[in-house]
């Protein structure tokens, strides 16, 4: 009987760390965007985005390692400590907005996405890049060409392509905050939306 209880406890065991080592992890990588800025983090997408995965039945553990303000050359001076920690299989690069408001040159915007992408793939793990609009502060050459440096990096590296991570979000007014950038609480299931359509042929 001690034998059999003994034997017991070693299936189940073996079944669990099975099953842990079945869990894959995803780290959104990004700012104020997916940092649920000005909202409680259970209101954000990136939260949405777990309860989704969970509730349909994906084993994925979800990392946001997004920071308010961040550029592409914080996350990518992030990266490699992340990818190190987390070992994840899949990274969402949500980063470049505050690049575009502070008049980066987009060609710097592209080059930073694109090693973010080249550090992630060669890490094991796939990448999604998601793009963003910027106001026509600069006016609309720079706008394109901030724009393009999304698609640039995407058809470089392979990576799928996001290219607006808030597309019928930040033209309607109710659904942005008063500081005319950052999308509301009630925005963030348009937005997790929208990744979902990229996100979910990877799962």
């Amino acid at each position: 009987m001690h034998r059999r209880a003994l034997l017991l406890m070693l299936a189940l065991l073996l079944a669990a760390g099975t099953a842990q080592a079945e869990q894959r992890t995803l780290v959104v990588l990004g700012d104020s965007l997916s940092a649920a800025y000005n909202m409680s983090r259970e209101e954000g997408w990136v939260h949405l985005l777990r309860e989704r995965l969970e509730a349909q039945g994906h084993d994925w553990q979800v990392v946001n390692a997004a920071i308010s303000g961040d550029t592409t050359r914080g996350g990518l001076s992030r990266l490699p400590a992340i990818l190190e920690q987390h070992q994840p299989a899949l990274v969402i690069i949500q980063l470049g907005g505050n690049d575009g408001l502070r008049g980066v040159n987009p060609a710097e915007t592209r080059d930073n996405i694109q090693r973010m992408v080249t550090l992630t793939q060669d890490a094991g793990a796939e990448a999604i890049v998601a793009g963003v609009r910027i106001p026509p502060n600069y006016g609309p050459a720079f706008s394109r060409r901030f724009e393009q440096s999304f698609v640039d990096a995407s058809e470089a590296t392979g990576a799928a392509l996001l290219p607006r991570i808030l597309d019928q979000v930040d033209e309607r007014r109710e659904l942005i905050q008063s500081d005319g950038i950052h999308p509301t609480a009630e925005a963030q299931p348009r937005i997790l939306d929208n990744v979902w359509a990229v996100l979910e042929p990877l799962l």
